[in-house]
């Protein structure tokens, strides 16, 4: 009997060979590159489980998260706490420090809100979506969207958002009382911004300064 010495192979290319395939979530592809001149719009979504985060019990934890994110090379200059998710407007040196800083905020927005509200398990829906704002116009829309998103949500117009940093924003066009009487809740959760689009270019090339006549633009259909 003549033995076959030829090897055995296992596998191979097979219809459903080796690991099943998964559908590719575009959340987890590579960020691109961030030029630490550029700030960044970013949104935090939460799982559904989760209570309304504008709620008094909440909110709190929430802003204590975001005071405490800073680190060098990473700041958030603006923010909006909404029902079931979080704007915010972040400047990082690159990539790197971004995606770390938001995930050390991440952390400790988990970790405050369970603490505070007495559940257990992730907070967040999924990672967060980023979009790098490269123009004077860009900034000045994104920061409408940010600070004046309850508007968008609620129909309230002539009032600053108690769960945003609209109480601290320095470009408002005019003075207003209840801005200062907000203030007085507390310090300042958010860091200076450092970059040029939004330190000024957003007033002196973007539009000027914000009123309250500004609201977000209606979702498009």
């Amino acid at each position: 009997m003549e033995l076959d010495l030829r090897p055995h192979k296992r596998g191979g290319k097979r219809k459903g060979a080796g690991r099943p395939r998964k559908n590719v979530d575009i959340l987890h592809l590579r960020r691109p590159e961030l030029s630490r001149h550029v700030p960044v719009h970013a949104t935090l979504r939460v799982r559904p489980d989760v209570p309304r985060l504008r709620r008094f019990d909440a909110y709190p934890a929430l802003r204590s998260a975001i005071a405490a994110a800073h680190k060098p090379g990473f700041r958030v200059c603006e923010y909006s706490v909404q029902q079931n998710h979080i704007h915010l407007i972040v400047e990082a040196d690159d990539r790197i420090r971004l995606a770390r800083g938001m995930q050390g905020l991440a952390i400790r927005m988990a970790r405050g809100i369970n603490r505070r509200l007495g559940r257990r398990g992730p907070l967040l829906q999924h990672r967060y979506h980023a979009r790098q704002l490269r123009t004077p116009r860009e900034v000045r829309i994104a920061l409408v969207y940010v600070l004046r998103n309850h508007t968008h949500h609620s129909g309230a117009s002539a009032e600053v958002d108690a769960c945003s940093s609209g109480p601290w924003f320095t470009g408002w066009a005019y003075p207003i009382r209840d801005m200062r009487i907000l203030a007085e809740q507390g310090p300042r959760a958010t860091a200076p911004p450092k970059t040029w689009l939004l330190v000024r270019g957003w007033r002196e090339r973007g539009g000027g300064p914000l009123t309250f006549r500004d609201r977000p633009a209606p979702a498009a259909s």
